[in-house]
């Protein structure tokens, strides 16, 4: 009798600690992929569960625009491309504020055939370029005023590498996690890998956003999670993540193994997560300066409104406190 007692009373803990966890809807900004890899594995270890959080992850889609369902109220938190989409969103007064940077640097790069007369980021500007829209738009005017890139050398990018691997007088944008993977498998060669962040490109990015109104209502459940997040990103990219890419390929079947693999890999190689502030204040770090810095440098670009306070779209108040640097 005792025991039984002693479990129902265990199972209805249990479920009152289950009823207690504040349920959040998490929106990324594409399919899943290892990118995203910190978020599922803080979902897929019970770090989540164990901050008191019921998260679900959202996925974006080519067909998807889950940041308007953000400023719409349907989600609680947005994963962010990165930090130019804060100074938009203060450009126009939507009331998104910007908590953490997951990524210390942007994954974007350009690409180039080895052997033709590319091989030094300084003769990129010559190339034919191929270039996606939202790039076109935001990165390529800072390329053309700091490094002397040109709009007529364009030739528009639409997610398809054939053109690229046919042509070895051009370049191609993607991310350094991804396309140069999809180039040596499909064009059969190592590119030339460019990343724009080591080329003064300061901007950050995967950046976790929530609404100004849920944060001054839920300031403890922002905190949360981005704590967690961040805990996810140290156990995913230092501990076992099997479980966390598991849910990736559920989630994402074109995603495999090799894929994730690589992408991992690269993540760790070039810094993306773990470089500058984040090697001393931790992952999610942001510095305010680099962030006025390179807004800057937006404008000078014309690729930024003039005369934002970029102060009043961050709130740091969950980040830059060395969180995780003892789990390594």
């Amino acid at each position: 009798m005792f025991r039984t007692s002693f479990l129902v009373c265990l199972l209805l803990l249990q479920s009152l600690a289950a009823q207690a966890a504040d349920k959040v809807i998490f929106a990324a900004n594409w399919l899943a992929q290892p990118e995203h890899g910190g978020f599922y594995q803080a979902l897929a270890d019970g770090t989540y569960a164990k901050y008191g959080l019921d998260v679900t992850i959202l996925p974006g889609g080519p067909q998807k625009n889950n940041r308007l369902l953000l400023a719409a109220g349907k989600v609680d938190f947005y994963m962010g491309d990165n930090i130019i989409g804060q100074f938009s969103a203060l450009a126009e007064d939507i009331p998104i504020v910007t908590l953490a940077a997951i990524f210390q640097k942007d994954p974007l790069i350009f690409m180039s055939h080895p052997g033709a007369g590319f091989d030094r980021f300084e003769d990129l500007p010559k190339a034919k370029a191929f270039v996606g829209l939202a790039t076109l738009t935001t990165v390529w005017p800072w390329m053309e005023k700091k490094w002397g890139f040109s709009r007529k050398n364009v030739a528009p990018y639409n997610f398809n590498s054939a053109p690229f691997i046919a042509d070895k007088a051009s370049i191609q944008q993607g991310y350094v996690t991804s396309e140069p993977f999809a180039i040596a498998r499909d064009g059969g060669f190592k590119p030339n890998v460019f990343l724009l962040a080591d080329h003064g490109f300061e901007t950050y990015s995967t950046t976790i956003e929530t609404r100004r109104d849920f944060l001054e209502k839920n300031p403890d459940v922002a905190r949360r999670f981005v704590e967690a997040s961040i805990l996810g990103w140290v156990h995913y990219l230092h501990g076992d993540n099997a479980a966390a890419n598991a849910a990736i390929k559920a989630q994402n079947p074109d995603i495999d193994d090799a894929q994730i693999a690589f992408s991992i890999a690269q993540m760790k190689a070039f810094g993306i997560v773990e470089s500058g502030d984040a090697l001393t204040k931790g992952i999610g770090a942001i510095d305010l300066a680099r962030v006025q810095r390179h807004y800057a440098e937006m404008v000078e670009a014309g690729a930024a409104a003039k005369g934002l306070d970029v102060a009043k779209g961050l709130d740091l108040r969950f980040v830059n406190h060395g969180l995780g640097l003892d789990g390594k």
